[in-house]
């Protein structure tokens, strides 16, 4: 069984940084990652709020950047998904590539896509449905197309998508988007975009691929039909943390609760990013949730497993 001083699980902005952090302090580290290096930031065309980038960055980049600094000195990477975790110390990891033994434990697994949950979604997905504009925009050029939503994810793939369509149609099941000021004051100008309000997705239609979508007013219940050539879903994330539902505590919605110290419920086990409560899910909170709980895993192990359990939560 191979050992480590410090696991990461999760290799998006803060699992990146903790690797980064926990190497540069000497631990031995290993990051785990069942996808690819980076998350959900490398989806991003443009991000204009990171600091030290005044002309912004493409999210595939950042991510490129904080992977090449993290190995660098000396993080190790591996391509597996976690599939449990043993009580007691030290903590075994039962994963996809075999079994790893640790000190202690840092999760920042991140989030996914909230689905629409409607018939035909799954049967479509890849065919007409997408949960990432920036990744399929481009394949429906000329064409009318819809995003799902209200809140900046939704509204930045709207825009987004009026670079490559015809016209797109923002549905939302308010009367008002949720999004930023800015954001909404370029929406609302912007000629390509219509917005269906006060309306909910039923069912997505289609044999091979996507053809029109059944709508639902939640206000009046009259239905309609859509005929759209791809529907882009926007409608939140949900946390990875299946697979620490009984080694941490988590919160109603299913994020690990953490203390300040991004400590869990399980001594030597830390959380940080999207998947812990009340994370703000950006970009730069997910770099100082990773520095934090990084420091904290090293007091940890620096004084022998003692402490680091949230207490208060």
């Amino acid at each position: 069984m191979a050992k480590y001083e410090v696991i990461i699980i999760g290799g998006g902005p803060a699992g990146l940084t903790t690797g980064l952090y926990t190497s540069r302090a000497g631990l031995k580290s290993l990051l785990m990652e069942r996808g690819i290096i980076g998350g959900q930031i490398i989806n991003a065309t443009l991000v204009e709020n990171y600091p030290g980038f005044p002309q912004g960055i493409s999210g595939a980049e950042l991510g490129s950047l904080m992977h090449q600094q993290a190995v660098k000195y000396g993080l190790e990477v591996v391509t597996a998904e976690v599939t449990g975790i043993s009580q007691g110390q030290p903590y075994s990891l039962s994963t996809t590539e075999g079994d790893f033994e640790a000190s202690a434990i840092i999760i920042a697994a991140g989030s996914e896509y909230r689905k629409l949950e409607v018939p035909g979604e799954e049967r479509l997905s890849g065919h007409g449905v997408s949960y990432c504009a920036t990744c399929d925009g481009f394949f429906f050029r000329g064409r009318e197309v819809t995003v799902v939503g209200g809140g900046d994810t939704a509204i930045t793939d709207a825009l987004e998508l009026t670079r490559h369509a015809k016209k797109v149609y923002v549905i939302h099941r308010r009367d008002q988007l949720r999004a930023g000021q800015v954001l909404q004051q370029r929406a609302l100008a912007e000629p390509k975009l219509e917005f269906i309000w006060s309306t909910v997705v039923e069912e997505v239609l289609g044999d091979k691929i996507l053809e029109e979508l059944k709508l639902r007013n939640v206000k009046t219940g009259q239905h309609s039909i859509l005929k759209v050539a791809a529907v882009f879903v926007a409608v939140g994330l949900m946390p990875n943390s299946r697979s620490f539902f009984n080694v941490v505590d988590l919160d109603d919605a299913g994020y690990i609760v953490t203390d300040e110290a991004m400590a869990t419920s399980a001594p030597g086990i830390f959380a940080a990013g999207d998947i812990r409560r009340n994370s703000p899910r950006q970009v730069a909170a997910a770099v100082g949730d990773g520095v934090t709980a990084a420091m904290s895993a090293f007091k940890y192990i620096q004084e022998g497993g003692n402490g680091a359990r949230i207490t208060n939560p």
